[in-house]
């Protein structure tokens, strides 16, 4: 397993709110994408989540950013997580910790797709 430093980061899309903590792991599964997904949102529910806001304050929200090169589309998941590459704040603690990692459908690795984005909104580490 490998984890990110944690980064505190601006809010992109609803900017009337709070900053936000971000990180991102690594973990090796044998589990289908829909039943590691299933037990996030578990996950999220038992630490009091309640989506209301689209974009809005939360206590916690989990994704799927990758899954190997598996790539899937269904109503209720998208491997590869279709914002990431639009998001700073997905992919600088995912270029920490796996760089060279490539999206399965852009053939980029994560450093590249950092280099390239044009979302230029803060990302910075977090001191406790």
């Amino acid at each position: 397993m490998k984890q990110s430093s944690l980064y505190e980061t601006e809010p992109v899309e609803l900017r009337a709110q709070e900053w936000f903590l971000n990180s991102v792991v690594e973990v090796e599964t044998t589990a289908p994408p829909q039943e590691v997904m299933e037990k996030l949102l578990e996950i999220e529910r038992g630490m009091g989540r309640i989506r209301t806001t689209p974009k809005g304050p939360r206590i916690i929200d989990m994704d799927i950013l990758l899954y190997g090169s598996k790539i899937m589309r269904s109503p209720s998941l998208e491997i590869p997580h279709p914002r990431m590459t639009d998001r700073r704040f997905v992919l600088i603690p995912l270029a920490e910790i796996a760089p060279d990692a490539v999206h399965p459908t852009l053939k980029k690795t994560i450093a590249e797709l950092l280099a390239g984005t044009a979302d230029s909104s803060k990302v910075r580490l977090w001191q406790r």
